[in-house]
C-alpha cells in the first residue's frame, strides 16, 4: 500500500519545491530523562513518530541520550498484514526484551473482553494496572493516529478511573500539567 505523503515525497523530483506545513510545539517531545518509560499509543499511520523514538531508543547510536527505561508500543490495525514496520519491531524485542513491548489490536481478528472487535482502547484496558503504574510512576504517555481513536480511549480511562476510586478530570489534569500527556490525532 502507497502512503500519499511519503509516496508524494518519494516520487518528487531533485529540487523540486514542496510546501510543508505541520504540527508545532512540543506536543510529542520525549521526556528529557532516558529512564522515563514511554507508552506509545498509535493507530494507522500514527505508527510515524513512534517509530522515530523506538529507533532512537533501540537502533540509532545516539551518543547523548542513551534510553534506559521501558518502551511500550500499542498498535491498533486492521489485519495482522497491516502491522506497519513490524519486522522492526519484533527486532527490536528481540535484541531489548527488557526493555521494549509491543502490543497488537487487531480489529478484524481479535475480539475484547465483550466479545467485540478489539480496538486500541480495549488493548489498553488489558494491561490498566500496569498502564497507571507506569503513569502515576512518571511514566510519558503518546498517542498519534486519527482522531476519532481519542474517545473511546478517553472513555475506557474514565472507566478504569472510577473502577480505581479516581476523578478522571483531577487524573488526565494531572499528567497534563507533569508534562506526561502528549496527543498529535488528526
Amino acid at each position: 500500500k502507497k502512503g500519499i505523503c511519503s509516496n508524494f515525497l518519494c516520487d518528487a523530483k531533485p529540487g523540486q519545491e514542496v510546501m510543508m506545513t505541520g504540527p508545532t510545539g512540543q506536543v510529542m517531545l520525549l521526556p528529557k530523562d532516558p529512564a522515563t518509560p514511554v507508552i506509545m499509543v498509535a493507530t494507522g499511520t500514527g505508527i510515524a513518530p513512534m517509530r522515530s523514538y523506538y529507533r532512537r531508543f533501540f537502533v540509532e547510536d545516539v551518543k547523548s541520550w542513551e534510553f534506559k527505561g521501558l518502551a511500550w508500543l500499542f498498535m491498533g490495525v486492521a489485519n495482522s498484514d497491516a502491522k506497519l514496520y513490524d519486522d522492526e519491531i519484533q527486532e527490536c524485542i528481540k535484541r531489548f526484551p527488557g526493555q521494549f513491548r509491543c502490543d497488537y489490536a487487531l480489529s478484524r481478528e481479535q475480539t475484547n473482553k465483550n466479545g467485540g472487535k478489539m480496538y486500541i482502547q480495549d488493548k489498553v484496558e488489558e494491561y490498566k494496572d500496569q498502564i497507571f503504574q507506569l503513569l502515576d510512576g512518571g511514566a510519558h504517555m503518546y498517542f498519534c493516529g486519527l482522531k476519532g481513536m481519542m474517545p473511546g480511549i478517553q472513555d475506557m480511562l474514565k472507566s478504569v478511573c472510577e473502577k480505581k476510586k479516581l476523578n478522571y478530570d483531577d487524573f488526565i489534569e494531572k499528567l497534563k500539567k507533569g508534562g506526561q500527556w502528549h496527543v498529535e490525532v488528526y
